[in-house]
């Protein structure tokens, strides 16, 4: 390469180390390890990449790499994608970034809405029983109506987190917040 296209070169690699850079700091919000945060970074200027090409460009270890490929794709952040004539596996980052967050963040406030609500139910369900239970002291019902009532309360924001993962996932949150091309 000419010294007059060397600099240019250099330029881009300046920039695009800063957007990795920055990429791979955030990353730690959707809960990946930093070698796997560097993988994506590296992935989403590069294209398709196969783990061989993954390993050589980031000198990491063979299961390390694997790991963070695995993880990735829980997260809808990389996906295997199908080379003709090639029997290795490729690998591209989604570049979609609205979709990234979507499927990150609708997957985990689905989880806790799930996780939470179900727990609330058993327990509204225990508490109802304490209620009932004839050998229950005044005390002890009031505290267990105390408990219903206050859970009854936080299911509210459960029902309202599972509708804004839902109005995410179907695309209406855009009528509310249109994806402008603002800077």
């Amino acid at each position: 390469m000419s010294e007059s296209n060397e600099r240019p070169q250099l330029k881009i690699e300046e920039a695009k180390d800063k957007v990795m850079g920055a990429i791979a700091e955030t990353m730690d919000l959707y809960g990946v390890t930093p070698a796997a945060a560097n993988l994506y970074a590296t992935m989403y200027f590069e294209g398709q990449m196969t783990l061989d090409e993954m390993r050589t460009e980031l000198g990491m270890s063979k299961p390390s790499m694997s790991t963070s490929v695995r993880k990735l794709q829980e997260i809808e952040m990389v996906k295997k994608t199908f080379t003709r004539g090639s029997r290795k596996h490729t690998y591209a980052a989604e570049k979609d970034f609205f979709h990234s967050f979507m499927a990150f963040y609708c997957q985990m406030w689905e989880r806790e809405v799930k996780t939470n609500l179900g727990a609330i139910e058993s327990a509204q369900e225990d508490f109802v029983e304490v209620m009932k239970d004839s050998s229950s002291t005044p005390d002890i019902v009031a505290k267990a109506k105390e408990y219903y009532d206050q859970l009854e309360e936080s299911k509210t924001y459960y029902h309202w987190l599972g509708e804004l993962a839902e109005s995410i996932r179907s695309g209406e949150i855009y009528n509310f917040l249109p994806k402008d091309q603002k800077d």
